[in-house]
């Protein structure tokens, strides 16, 4: 690997031994090399370490010590990436198939500003749940995102000079804010979809089980960047859109 690498992976953990073997497989079987693997670690007290160094290959570097949550964490993989991109790979979510960041990686000598695909909801079995309900726009811009978060963040690799740190005043909802800002310093045509299942998502993470909480923090986030009358009549779509689903 060189001592740049093209892409950082950054998985963050905390307590995380019993999810995280899928996600530390998925990246050392990938048919792509140049990238380096970060498990930023919250001081673990279960076998979560253990685990990582068990299963990572050469390229994984490991930070443990405590942190003030998830965003903080992610923060400072942030500071410690060496990659001219960054992704974020967490703790039960894993690549779809050995050729994803081979897929990702062919789209980054585009010299593109952020590269994006979709994903599939999986449960604890791995088992094929459902489609991620929002799908990847094919044009992505930054007024996508005024329709809900159409890019799950696992499957948003964006180039490291671009991504600002997280926004800690949001505890459930700061990735939706940062992909905002990231696509607030680019343009349709420097951003590529790749066409492609990418991830992996395991369902029952931090967000699912504080969705209310998150819903109204992610509200308040589209209101700062897309004012407040026209975030409300987007809700009443979002409304619908769900009622469609239910039915």
């Amino acid at each position: 690997m060189a001592t740049s690498p093209l892409i950082s992976i950054i998985t963050i953990t905390y307590n995380a031994g019993g999810v995280l073997p899928p996600t530390m497989e998925s990246v050392k079987e990938q048919s792509f090399t140049d990238y380096e693997h970060l498990i930023i670690d919250g001081a673990s007290s279960d076998h979560t370490l253990e685990i990582a160094r068990s299963l990572g290959g050469e390229s994984l570097r490991i930070l443990s010590e405590p942190d003030k949550g998830l965003y903080d964490a992610m923060n400072k993989g942030l500071r410690m990436a060496k990659g001219k991109y960054v992704l974020f790979l967490n703790a039960g979510d894993a690549f779809h198939s050995r050729d994803v960041l081979n897929a990702y990686g062919e789209a980054a000598l585009h010299n593109a500003d952020i590269i994006y695909a979709d994903t599939v909801i999986v449960d604890s079995q791995r088992n094929v749940i459902a489609p991620r309900h929002l799908s990847a726009p094919s044009i992505l811009s930054f007024h996508s995102f005024s329709q809900g978060m159409l890019v799950c963040h696992q499957a948003f690799m964006v180039k490291r000079s671009l991504a600002p740190e997280y926004d800690l005043r949001f505890r459930f909802s700061a990735d939706y804010d940062w992909t905002v800002k990231c696509l607030q310093k680019t343009k349709p045509g420097n951003c590529i979809n790749l066409n492609m299942v990418a991830i992996d998502y395991l369902t029952d993470g931090t967000t699912d089980k504080n969705k209310l909480t998150s819903l109204r923090e992610r509200f308040r986030i589209m209101c700062e960047h897309y004012g407040t009358f026209p975030t409300i009549i987007n809700h009443l779509g979002f409304m619908l859109r769900a009622a469609k689903r239910k039915l």
